[in-house]
């Protein structure tokens, strides 16, 4: 209900929280103030931005950038597990994600010629990214991603990528030059 105009503050706000709940079993319910609730959400964001940036920090084509740069990217990234084996993405396919490689390794496989299986066109360890050609160019993934290890990736989505990265495109698209023989 909307708060009269004659009651305090904080008096008109716990009116707003008061609701009665009634449990349909045998219940524990544990309660959390605001201030609680707070210092948890901060220090959970505060430790989460320390961790991508101590990675970010690590990644050479992000080492022109500053460290409120990087926390930025820090903040919009999210983390991504693949186990040994697994398909990050798939030749082909539409991309809309940039990863960078936190812990374990990769490999890039590429069909060179129709009718045959993919063969390994490049390696990938912590520290290296992928999946920007399909976003500086707007076309399919040019080839598959597969885990060779247990693989923990950071992500960014595409209007993060544009958004975050756009300063170091010229430096993304210098190095497509890793790419050129298998396209």
């Amino acid at each position: 209900r909307p708060p009269r105009s004659t009651q305090s503050r904080s008096s008109a706000a716990s009116d707003v929280y008061k609701r009665q709940i009634q449990a349909e079993t045998d219940s524990l319910l544990y309660a959390l103030d605001r201030g609680c609730f707070n210092n948890i959400v901060k220090e959970a964001a505060v430790k989460k931005r320390q961790r991508y940036e101590d990675f970010l920090q690590k990644v050479e084509i992000l080492a022109s950038m500053d460290p409120y740069e990087r926390s930025k990217i820090g903040d919009a990234v999210k983390t991504v597990k693949f186990n040994k084996g697994d398909y990050v993405v798939k030749q082909g396919e539409s991309g809309n994600t940039f990863y960078f490689i936190e812990e374990g390794e990769a490999i890039a496989t590429k069909t060179l010629q129709p009718g045959q299986a993919p063969e390994e066109v490049y390696a990938y360890k912590a520290g290296d990214y992928f999946g920007e050609l399909a976003l500086l160019r707007n076309v399919p993934r040019q080839a598959n991603i597969v885990a060779k290890t247990d693989l923990t990736l950071v992500s960014l989505d595409r209007d993060s990528f544009t958004r975050l990265l756009g300063p170091l495109d010229e430096i993304l698209k210098r190095n497509f030059n890793r790419y050129e023989k298998y396209m």
